[in-house]
């Protein structure tokens, strides 16, 4: 195993950084149901991975350079695995970091913004169609799928590499028990909005009427 002292071992600030995700998680998810606590568990487990690799054991590093024997420099210091492993070196550490927060800090405004105007719509009993409800009919789950990615490009591991795919799936099976249950409130109205605006990812169209805050017309 390469002599420098990996980084980790700052236990402290692994917890402090678990509830600092967790608590942004539970209070702009909020889950409810079975259903919804387990998805949550599932992004609570990624949490906790993440950050007990960045600082505390680093699992990935050792694997990687001690159990499966290979050679890559400068990585036990950092977890910057894709900068390393292409030879961009500190510069690209540097790029590689800035582009991975830049998408988990999008990812998060999406989550707190989506959760702002499915509970105004919630408070009136109304189906959420404006502003990002009006670009995708999940920005939730699209700004969970972001700050897992971002997280993916700033400082991926094994566990989270793994977790990722199954976080996804997770939240698609959820989505789509919850159309069938707004299906079943909303009736037609929900189904001309699911024909109009897609479900994780937006069209071009649907950018015109975020643009002009423009509720979808039944």
């Amino acid at each position: 195993m390469h002599s420098d002292t990996p980084a980790g071992g700052v236990w402290g600030l692994t917890a402090v950084m678990v509830v600092i995700a967790s608590w942004i998680l539970y209070r702009y998810v909020a889950p409810r149901r079975w259903r919804e606590w387990s998805r949550a568990g599932l992004i609570q487990a990624f949490i906790i991975a993440l950050y007990a690799e960045m600082y505390g054991f680093p699992l990935t590093i050792y694997l990687l350079s001690g159990f499966l024997g290979f050679d890559i420099p400068w990585l036990h210091q950092s977890g910057h695995l894709w900068a390393t492993l292409f030879g961009w070196g500190h510069t690209g550490a540097m790029l590689e970091m800035l582009v991975g927060y830049a998408i988990v800090f999008f990812g998060i405004s999406l989550l707190i913004e989506g959760w702002r105007e499915v509970y105004l719509a919630t408070q009136g009993n109304q189906l959420a169609t404006h502003g990002l409800y009006g670009l995708v009919r999940h920005p939730q789950y699209t700004g969970i799928f972001l700050a897992i990615f971002g997280q993916l490009i700033h400082w991926p591991t094994i566990p989270t590499l793994l977790l990722f795919p199954i976080v996804v799936w997770a939240y698609y099976r959820l989505a789509k028990k919850e159309e069938q249950g707004m299906m079943d409130k909303f009736e037609t109205e929900y189904r001309n909005y699911q024909n109009a605006v897609p479900m994780f990812f937006p069209r071009m169209a649907n950018w015109k009427r975020f643009l002009g805050f423009q509720p979808v017309a039944e």
